[in-house]
């Protein structure tokens, strides 16, 4: 059972933020692949889906962005899942704006998101991350990662987040690096470069 888990701040006030553009991918991945109903599961959101003929579960957490771990944990201990089953989408201060990369384990970057998880279930999961851009100065990036993005910006975080919809049966099956490389071609069709 693949848990696939975006992170962001619950409510209306953080919905467009940047900070949310993991709830916007598990959100496109609902809506390509005709998701169960959202639902309240595991100390967030959570809907059944199915992806290239495996079970999925999509999963928001409600417990805010910095205790993201509680309700991955929770999820993992009722599926009795491996960590490697966990996919987690989450912004990427380190990449250009709409660049994505794939990778397991590795550093937390200063993401209190994935920190959290880290902490109370361990490192060894798969990260999607979504490049949003650095604001230029470490004391600028709390505001940063809080706002939403511009109107100018919404062209790139729409068809990215659909990108990952669309290519989201790779991950179910494993296939991390062919997953990156068509989300990296389906950008690049839409005029979007990263160089």
């Amino acid at each position: 059972m693949l848990l696939l888990v975006g992170l962001g701040n619950p409510g209306a006030r953080y919905a467009g933020n940047r900070h949310n553009i993991g709830f916007m991918a598990v959100e496109a991945i609902a809506r390509a692949h005709a998701a169960q109903p959202w639902r309240k599961r595991f100390q967030g959101q959570a809907a059944d889906v199915v992806l290239g003929g495996s079970k999925a579960v999509l999963l928001k957490p409600d417990t805010f962005m910095n205790d993201s771990g509680r309700a991955v944990g929770e999820a993992l201990r009722f599926f009795k899942a491996a960590l490697s089953d966990v996919v987690v989408f989450h912004d990427e201060l380190d990449l250009a704006p709409g660049k994505l990369r794939v990778k397991a384990g590795g550093g937390n970057a200063g993401h209190n998101g994935l920190r959290s998880i880290t902490a109370l279930c361990g490192n060894e999961y798969r990260r999607v991350r979504m490049g949003i851009g650095h604001p230029g100065h470490k004391d600028l990036v709390h505001g940063y990662v809080l706002r939403d993005f511009a109107r100018d910006e919404q062209a790139w975080v729409d068809d990215l987040c659909r990108a990952c919809a669309d290519e989201a049966p790779l991950l179910v099956a494993g296939e991390d690096a062919s997953f990156q490389n068509r989300v990296h071609l389906a950008m690049t069709k839409r005029g979007w470069s990263f160089d």
